[in-house]
């Protein structure tokens, strides 16, 4: 079989051969021309629509998108709208003493875009800012994000088929010269595909404890945390032993003069994740450097040692029974032994991974100093002095940090309507349902980002009008969910924001399996999943009868011809066991979660 050689003239591509990537606003493609003729049956096969992206948020999921896109297409506008003054996200927020990642830092980036010069196992808040800025950095990314821009609005407007997103533009002050109040700017724009990638652990709250803003000395929240505050010998009182509370203690407990943690409920402490707390020396450094097989060897253990211990999330599982026992002895042993009441208060009684696992390096030991107070229980309410607890007993501070997390539920900061002007907050008021955790029924050409992958590279040369998923494929999908997580332990009796920070609510935040099972399951879409509209016809996307090969002059035109079969595997089984190097590893080390 061969291919004609014939090349097209110029007119068969009005759009030009090479196009760059623009960010200028421009307005929305149409898809019919003047006399009701698709203008891209005048070009070649599978030729690009021009699509407008918005994304909510520069995060680490809004940069990975923005690479995405920009590596893989050529026809596109996409702006990240990003509410703070800079990217990075959770990242740019949380700056609290001690606040770290909780995972061993070389595997807390891009499985593609390696860092070898991390300080230490957990690497500062600080270094992972600066990881995503370099990556932004590197990658031109910063000329997609308009800083300090927060959506507030977003509406699916079935007449032009697009998102009508309004933004307050937050870098102009409200009130004018003459202090007369005045309203910050509104932008508005628009988009084919919205993405929100503003996250989960983003919009932080206030606990809800009476008297709170009565008190009169220095009030914090982790989430937004004062660097200029000066601890040296203050009373400091910590509301709070979650994930940000386990780090911001034993950073804070050296300098005070007096500290005293509220803890409410016991919580499962980790020495470490797998690995323990170490700081890289210059030889470490320098060997990670210089030698990518050995910084490649060392990432691929602390992920396997990760991706090993699925199995301790199932109720009455071997790892699970294992693990339980050997956290109740670590914990006992660093809260000085099984009789001591801190042991009594803090050890807990349900699953171990039922709440976030959080490595706790030296946590349970500042419990001990002479300097803290552990108080078990309720806060009743704060005075302008202090906190008053269940025991009576009002306690002083200079200081009152709030540890107190932040609103779990998946709800959108921002409003948003979908087809007939269907509300999301009243579609997801007693539960928030999505579609593999990355798509809504009911609004379409919208997409939740909470992993590396998503259908939004899916078609963009087709006469898709628009596309969401099927109601009863988000229903079969939830059901599916809700029947497996009753055999985990993340459904035992904790709090915990995996659940929208109540006990015995739906388990919302994590996937029926585990990381690579999800890896699996999206990897291909599932079309029939989907409900698909089309403008025109369905098969404009063929074009003018010319193949992209034909365009490219620079392409051959044999590329078929080889001496062997090369071709992608049909099968999946067999495609996966190529990807994942099956029968290169003949002994999978089983690795206490411990050690």
């Amino acid at each position: 079989m061969s291919l004609s050689r014939s090349t097209p003239p110029d007119e068969f591509f009005p759009n030009g051969r090479h196009l760059e990537p623009q960010v200028e606003t421009t307005p929305l493609p149409q898809t019919n021309g003047a006399e009701g003729v698709d203008p891209r049956l005048k070009d070649p096969i599978h030729s690009e629509r021009r699509m407008k992206i918005i994304c909510i948020g520069a995060g680490a999921s809004g940069l990975l998108l923005a690479y995405k896109l920009q590596r893989s297409f050529n026809n596109f506008e996409l702006v990240l709208y990003e509410k703070n003054e800079d990217i990075s996200g959770t990242w740019f927020e949380n700056r609290y003493p001690g606040c770290a990642c909780d995972i061993p830092a070389h595997t807390y980036t891009w499985s593609f875009e390696p860092k070898h010069d991390w300080s230490a196992v957990y690497a500062s808040s600080d270094e992972i800012r600066n990881y995503f800025e370099s990556f932004a950095t590197k990658y031109a990314l910063h000329k997609y994000v308009k800083l300090q821009h927060r959506v507030d609005n977003a509406t699916w407007n079935s007449q032009t088929d697009s998102w009508d997103v309004e933004i307050t533009d937050l870098a102009r002050p409200e009130g004018k010269s003459d202090n007369s109040q005045a309203p910050r700017e509104k932008v508005i724009d628009h988009a084919n595909i919205l993405v929100n990638a503003s996250g989960v652990l983003n919009a932080w709250k206030w606990p809800d404890i009476a008297g709170l803003h009565d008190f009169k000395g220095l009030l914090l929240h982790t989430a937004d945390w004062d660097r200029s505050v000066n601890l040296e010998g203050k009373r400091v009182g910590l509301i709070g032993n979650g994930s940000s509370g386990i780090q911001v203690l034993p950073a804070i407990q050296p300098k005070v003069a007096k500290l005293t943690t509220f803890v409410r409920r016991p919580t499962w402490v980790f020495p470490t994740q797998g690995f323990e707390q170490h700081v890289y020396s210059e030889k470490e450094r320098e060997l990670f450097r210089t030698d990518p097989a050995a910084h490649l060897a060392y990432r691929k253990r602390q992920e396997n040692a990760t991706n090993n211990i699925f199995s301790m999330f199932l109720v009455d599982s071997d790892q699970q029974k294992t693990l339980f026992a050997q956290l109740v002895q670590a914990m006992n042993d660093k809260l000085g032994g099984v009789e001591t009441p801190l042991a009594e208060k803090l050890v807990p009684k349900y699953g171990v991974g039922c709440r976030r696992i959080t490595p706790g390096v030296g946590y349970l030991e500042g419990l001990s100093k002479e300097n803290v107070e552990v108080v078990y229980g309720n806060i009743e309410r704060i005075t302008e002095r202090g906190c008053i607890s269940s025991d009576g007993m009002e306690r002083e501070f200079d200081v009152l940090i709030c540890a107190t997390g932040f609103d779990t539920s998946y709800m959108p900061r921002f409003s948003v309507k979908g087809v007939k002007g269907r509300s999301m907050r009243e579609e997801w008021s007693k539960e928030a349902k999505a579609y593999l955790g990355m798509g809504v029924a009911g609004f379409p050409n919208y997409f939740l980002v909470i992993g590396p992958n998503s259908p939004i590279g899916n078609g963009p040369t087709e006469n898709i009008r628009s596309f969401s998923p099927k109601p009863e494929a988000v229903e079969d999908f939830i059901a599916h969910k809700d029947a497996f997580m009753k055999k985990t332990v993340w459904e035992h009796d904790c709090k915990s924001w995996y659940k929208a920070n109540s006990v015995s609510g739906k388990v919302s935040a994590l996937w029926p399996g585990s990381t690579l099972h999800y890896l699996e399951a999206i990897a291909d879409p599932r079309y029939d999943d989907w409900e698909i509209t089309y403008k025109g016809n369905r098969f404009a996307w063929l074009g003018n009868g010319y193949s992209q090969t034909e365009v490219d002059k620079t392409a051959d035109l044999s590329y078929y011809i080889r001496n062997e079969d090369d071709s992608p595997l049909l099968g999946r089984r067999k495609a996966l066991q190529v990807v994942n190097k099956s029968g290169t590893v003949f002994e999978r080390e089983a690795r206490s979660f411990l050690r």
